[in-house]
Parts: structure tokens; sequence; C-alpha cells
């Protein structure tokens, strides 16, 4: 026989604030006289007394506090794996934002922000994407994806390059304009590696399928250096410093360069340069380098 028990917390007389979860001294002595404050109070509820009102009060707080611990559970299983790639397939496409769901049918969004320009997608889909964070508001939690996050390019290269996951190669920074192009500063911990042939792989093997993944975002990978000049140097490649000079109090640089290297230093739209401020942190102004007897000319 199934026995339907409701506990109660004992209270001092006049003190009950929740009569589903509360009972004064007075009325749990009736039950059981030895009962004191603080003492659960365990009953037999009996449904065949319950007006038909009762019953359908008790079944919408039940299926609520039902509802409740599913949005605890979801929230609680989600909050402990953002930063972690997730497949999932997409179910609906808005304006705004697009909504997939995972194996277990859970709902979790992609917001237009969070895209990758030229991304496409269509119901039924399969997409890869980093849990970025969960909301919970009003206690609803709100799974949000994305693939423009740096941390999403960072763990596709850990699936893909076996001495990053090993820990021989650090990724130290990412800096992204999704969908266009990325630079990724590298370091290792074992001279016998070159981490930037290790993470680009034979003729960019390693690579080809992360590029895909991101819309053909070009991988730029830089090897790390603590020597500001010496990382803004290499950021800027393919161009050629000639000189820097360096304000690290209000993290600006200043670099010189030849003629024929000021474009690519700048790249396309500025790009390069961008990346490479967001990369090292510096501002970074370029200057053509000319003969003494000209001035320097500030080129961005």
């Amino acid at each position: 026989m199934i026995r339907n028990l409701c506990n109660r917390i004992v209270v001092a007389d006049g003190e009950v604030e929740d009569e589903n979860k509360e009972i004064t001294l007075s009325e749990a002595r009736k039950i059981e006289p030895d009962y004191e404050v603080g003492e659960d109070v365990s009953e037999t509820v009996d449904f065949n007394k319950f007006g038909r009102r009762a019953i359908l009060t008790l079944r919408q707080t039940l299926a609520s506090k039902i509802l409740e611990l599913e949005h605890d559970s979801l929230y609680n299983k989600y909050k402990d794996r953002v930063g972690q790639v997730i497949s999932g397939e997409v179910y609906q496409v808005w304006k705004r934002e697009v909504l997939i769901v995972d194996d277990e049918n859970n709902e979790l969004m992609l917001p237009k922000t969070e895209q990758i320009p030229g991304d496409t997608y269509r119901k039924g889909e399969t997409v890869r994407a980093v849990i970025l964070r969960v909301d919970n508001e009003n206690n609803n939690p709100k799974i949000i994806l994305s693939r423009t996050a740096p941390i999403f390019l960072q763990r596709l290269l850990e699936a893909e390059v076996p001495e990053i996951a090993d820990g021989l190669i650090a990724i130290r920074r990412i800096a992204r304009l999704p969908g266009e192009r990325a630079k990724i500063a590298v370091e290792t911990f074992d001279e016998r590696i070159d981490p930037v042939g290790a993470c680009v792989g034979v003729k960019g093997s390693r690579v080809h399928g992360i590029v895909r993944e991101l819309c053909n975002e070009n991988l730029d990978v830089i090897n790390y250096s603590s020597n500001t000049k010496l990382f803004i140097q290499r950021a800027l490649a393919p161009a050629k410093v000639s000189s820097i000079n360096v304000d690290d109090e209000n993290k600006k640089a200043e670099v010189y360069l030849q003629p024929e290297e000021v474009s690519l230093a700048i790249g396309r739209g500025g790009m390069n340069i961008k990346l490479a401020s967001m990369l090292t942190e510096y501002t970074i102004d370029v200057f053509r380098e000319v003969d003494e007897n000209e001035a320097d000319e500030d080129i961005y």
C-alpha cells in the first residue's frame, strides 16, 4: 500500500508563515504530545477527504514544483559546462537567434551576435558551438551558445592538436575577427617542439578542418613572447618591422617600417593591425620610415 506523507516543521504558536511547511506546537502535540519546536512532523494524507478545489491546487503545486526541479537540474548541468563545445540540431531559425536542441532535447540559444558572418542554418542541421554562459532569470535557465568567442577557437585547436591537449603547448592569447581572420599566440615548454609548426601541421593539415568550421576564417599562429617589442613584431607579421618604441604605461607602441612593408602591417581594411593590437593589448601606430631629411609619416 502506498502512503502519502506530509512533512512539516514544528514552530512556536503564532509563528507559522507557510502552512504547507510548518505546524504550530499546539497542533503538533494533538498528534503526538512529545513534539518540540524544530522537529519534523509526518502526517498521512488522505486524498479522499480532499475537495475538488484542493486537489486542483495540489496538482498545480506539484506541476510547478516538478518544473522548478527540471529548471534547477538544467541550470546546474550546464553552468558547469561553460566553455565546452557542444553539438546540437537546429530546431528553429529566427532573425535574431537560432534555437538548437541537444541530444536530450534541451533548448539552447545561438544569438545573432554570436554567429559567424556567413553562417547559414537550416532546420535539422548539426551545429557546433561553445557554451558561452547560462542565464537564470526567474528560475528559467537560458543556455547561450557562441561561435565567435575566442574560447570556441581555442577548444577546436585543443581537439585537433594533441600537443595542446597534452599540455606541451599553451595557447597564450587569441584575437578574432570572426569569419575573416584570427591570430593565435602559442608557447611551448619543450624546446624540442616547434609550437607554430605543431599547431599548423604539415601543409596546414591540422587547421584545415578548423578553417572550414569557422567559415574559412584565416588563422595566423605565432610564437608568444613576454618581450613586448618582440611580441608586437611577431603579431604584425607578415610585415617586417624596422623599429619599435613602446610606452608600457599607456599600452601604446609606435612601429616604424619601410614603405613597402606598411600595407602588409595594416592589412586589408586595417585587419592585420587591428588583430595585432587586440592580441598584444597595445594600441599600435604605424609610421613609414623615411630619409633623415624627411619627417616620419603617421600612416595608421
